[in-house]
């Protein structure tokens, strides 16, 4: 058995430190879970507004957190002593749309023409729904929600398109309606499912082949599969425009803020405890 972490796992800017020093490189579903957490995605300058266009006409998939200034690796509206290009604990560069590393931190390749932006993630929702009662059987188990590739198209901009990209969790019947009337609480953080039940009818063709290759896929008789809207669709967005440069979060290595999920609610009563 590994041992317990030597770092406040509750405290944001201590995950952070943690993932500065390379005391930690896990998932980052399972700390800082009443802050939110924030997909990344790092364009050239002359790309940007067309980025930040695309993200306004697929609010649901890219709810926009955070925007750096050109040539800043910082965003200090959502964590004062966050720097993008060592934070975040993995990192994809793509080039001309294909994948050529995935360092553990970007310093080397930073520029001072490139622009961060960090988007919702539902990560930031997944312990409001442990608090309602929802099983999350991927964390229960050690994993993350698997991605998949829809059929649904989004609304272009520039040289951005493409399909949706979705999250999946596989719930009981029970914990799906409770998922939804939690979630939808939370365009923040995606807002409410796109799609439960038949994966073929949003043109996912087989569970077992996520998006990365990573995460739960399998489900258990009682379980139906629940797909939210995911940032990783700003990423295969970015990689069919082809790019010269683009970088992202690695795989379930998400940006940690100071924002507390408690603060970003549309309605707060949502964030109590669950009471039987």
């Amino acid at each position: 058995m590994s041992a317990p972490p030597d770092f406040d796992t509750e405290s944001p800017s201590a995950v952070r430190a943690a993932i500065r020093s390379g005391a930690f490189r896990g998932f980052t579903n399972t700390v800082a879970r009443g802050h939110v957490q924030g997909n990344l995605m790092i364009v050239p300058a002359e790309h940007a507004d067309d980025f930040a266009a695309y993200c306004a006409l697929n609010p649901q998939a890219l709810p926009l957190l955070g925007r750096s200034e050109p040539g800043s690796p910082h965003i200090p509206g959502i964590a004062a002593d966050l720097d993008l290009r060592t934070d975040v604990g993995g990192y994809m560069v793509f080039r001309d749309g294909e994948l050529v590393d995935t360092p553990r931190e970007i310093a080397t390749v930073w520029r001072d023409d490139l622009v961060a932006f960090v988007l919702g993630c539902s990560f930031s929702f997944e312990a409001v729904l442990q608090r309602q009662g929802v099983r999350l059987r991927h964390i229960d188990e050690g994993s993350v929600s698997a991605m998949y590739v829809t059929g649904i198209e989004t609304k272009p901009a520039g040289r951005f398109g493409g399909p949706l990209v979705v999250s999946m969790r596989a719930l009981r019947a029970a914990d799906a309606i409770r998922a939804i009337t939690v979630s939808q609480r939370y365009p923040q953080f995606h807002g409410e499912p796109v799609h439960i039940g038949w994966p073929s009818l949003i043109g996912i063709d087989d569970l077992a082949r996520s998006y990365g290759g990573h995460g739960l896929t399998e489900l258990h008789d009682d379980e139906l599969p629940v797909f939210w809207a995911c940032g990783a669709t700003a990423q295969l967005a970015a990689r069919q425009a082809r790019l010269p440069l683009c970088i992202t979060h690695y795989k379930a290595h998400m940006v940690v803020t100071d924002l507390p999920i408690d603060g970003t609610a549309a309605d707060p009563s949502f964030e109590k405890e669950k009471t039987s």
